[in-house]
């Protein structure tokens, strides 16, 4: 499953709360409907049903199922050169 790194976890629990997302909220991870293989991510009130749960209280990805099959060998950072809170995604360690 997609782990996230302690970079990852801050940025995604900065952007949530900036957010004004309740507890239950999150960033979710879904497919593009573009048929482009890109990912789409969006701040979110809650999970889908059917979507996986990545993280912890403080910070929570939601994957959609195609997604969460797609991304389960890879970790999930930030780049430091987006500026902001871009998102990478890299091999697991």
């Amino acid at each position: 499953m997609l782990t996230l790194t302690d970079n990852a976890r801050t940025a995604v629990r900065d952007l949530t709360q900036s957010a004004g997302l309740p507890s239950s909220g999150g960033l979710r991870i879904a497919e593009s409907d573009a048929g482009t293989g890109a990912f789409e991510l969006a701040l979110v009130p809650e999970a889908v049903p059917g979507d996986d749960v990545v993280g912890d209280a403080e910070a929570t990805v939601f994957l959609s199922p195609v997604s969460s099959e797609t991304l389960a060998d890879l970790q999930l950072d930030t780049d430091p050169a987006a500026g902001g809170a871009g998102f990478v995604l890299a091999p697991q360690a």
